[in-house]
């Protein structure tokens, strides 16, 4: 089973959750963070660093949530996703975007 980023990364990307993951599995898009499922040693380290609580164990994403199951498995996979293992500033208007439900249609794919 691995970790799964959910909806709330979505125009935030805070990078907290990168600096504990023992295996560098994060990757990182334009407005997004994945976990590669492959890569994933389910150590739980990252859920409680996420400050908008974004990363749920496979079993554990919401039902609403359950399509980033997918996501996470087929953007660890792209090209343009690259491996991010140190923090970084979040996204410069994370303040406004980190409460905000139904974020999934600004998810940037950059494909």
């Amino acid at each position: 089973m691995a970790y799964v980023v959910t909806e709330s990364c979505i125009k935030c990307k805070y990078t907290d959750c990168v600096d504990v993951c023992p295996v560098d599995c994060f990757r990182e898009g334009p407005n997004f963070l994945v976990i590669d499922p492959d890569e994933c040693i389910d150590c739980t380290l990252c859920v409680a660093e996420c400050p908008v609580e974004a990363i749920y164990a496979e079993d554990d994403v919401p039902a609403d949530q359950q399509h980033f199951i997918q996501i996470n498995a087929e953007l660890s996979q792209h090209r343009n996703w690259k491996p991010i293992v140190e923090k970084k500033d979040p996204l410069p208007d994370h303040d406004q975007w980190a409460n905000v439900k139904g974020k999934t249609q600004y998810l940037d794919r950059n494909e």
